[in-house]
């Protein structure tokens, strides 16, 4: 599902609020100092795709989680913030990403055919996004200076992510993109396109800041990016393809392990491949991930008395 964002729109938005910012005194920063933050964080990093997940069909974000397979994301960023309502945010992430159906509990329900596909994958992920955050509570605040305030805050953007979706065979993990495993490119399977193993993705999400000092804050962000793509796990259609067609679109080498790991089934009556009514994905949703970060950052040249940080908008407080 694409989402479509009237970017020019938001943009003359946000400048002409800048503006009018500037020009009020009671909101206006005249200092050159506060104005960039640098930070660090980290966090779990979670994948909404077609393998693994819960009991039952598919559910939203944590009710459909693997936890066992949870692994740590660490995160660098920089932002800039024009007025203390408004920051732009340029950030670098990285982690791993990693689904197995085996992972799913054996209930009886809908989750069986998850479990007997037995498919699973992992993959490393690196991402760049710049992304506008917006503080609504600033302009509520009681006094001067930042040390004890907490700022919750809504930010999203644009960004980038590579990855390169493997799975374990023989005690190695394998690139599973260049193995073809839904007739990606094969003129047998319109339907099945390549896919490039660099996406765009949309950020978004909430978090808080809670400053320790005038110069240093700690806080927690959940975040989650919208893809454009449903093969990060490199699964996505709903059959299974014949395999004596990777003896034509690969070398042997690789159809041999190609055969191996289209199919992984555990099915009970012990099929040696699937018939055309079993589906190994499902195109009609795609793939997404979401990170919990822990944030420690640091406001440069924020401990100044005379600073940016520390002239604001005096109105009557609410909380």
């Amino acid at each position: 599902m694409r989402l479509h964002v009237p970017s020019v729109r938001i943009i003359v938005l946000f400048l002409s609020l800048t503006i009018v910012s500037s020009r009020s005194h009671a909101q206006s920063i005249v200092s050159g100092d506060g104005k960039w933050e640098i930070g660090l964080g980290f966090g779990p990093m979670f994948f909404l795709g077609d393998l693994g997940g819960a009991a039952g069909i598919g559910k939203p974000l944590v009710k459909d989680l693997d936890f066992p397979l949870t692994k740590l994301s660490k995160n660098l960023y920089a932002s800039y913030h024009p007025a203390e309502w408004l920051g732009f945010r340029l950030a670098l992430n990285h982690g791993v990403l990693e689904g197995d159906d085996a992972e799913a509990p054996n209930k009886g329900g809908a989750e069986m055919d998850r479990l007997e596909r037995n498919l699973h994958f992992k993959t490393s992920v690196l991402e760049a996004y710049l992304a506008a955050e917006i503080y609504p509570t600033v302009f509520f605040e009681q006094y001067d200076g930042l040390q004890g305030k907490f700022r919750p805050y809504a930010v999203i953007g644009i960004g980038v992510m590579k990855y390169n979706p493997k799975a374990m065979l023989d005690g190695e993990w394998v690139a599973l993109k260049p193995l073809r495993l839904e007739g990606q490119g094969m003129a047998e399977y319109p339907k099945s396109k390549e896919y490039s193993l660099i996406q765009k993705e949309i950020p978004m999400g909430l978090g808080f800041k809670y400053y320790i000092k005038e110069n240093m804050y700690v806080g927690i962000e959940l975040l989650h990016r919208q893809l454009f793509t449903d093969y990060v796990d490199d699964v996505s259609q709903n059959y299974y393809i014949d395999p004596i067609y990777f003896d034509s679109y690969l070398p042997a080498a690789d159809a041999a392990k190609a055969k191996r790991l289209y199919y992984r089934g555990t099915y009970a009556n012990n099929l040696s491949r699937p018939g055309p009514s079993f589906e190994r994905g499902d195109p009609t949703e795609n793939d997404a991930y979401f990170s919990t970060i822990i944030r420690l950052g640091f406001r440069l040249n924020g401990d100044d008395p005379g600073s940016r940080a520390r002239r604001q908008m005096r109105c009557p407080v609410f909380y």
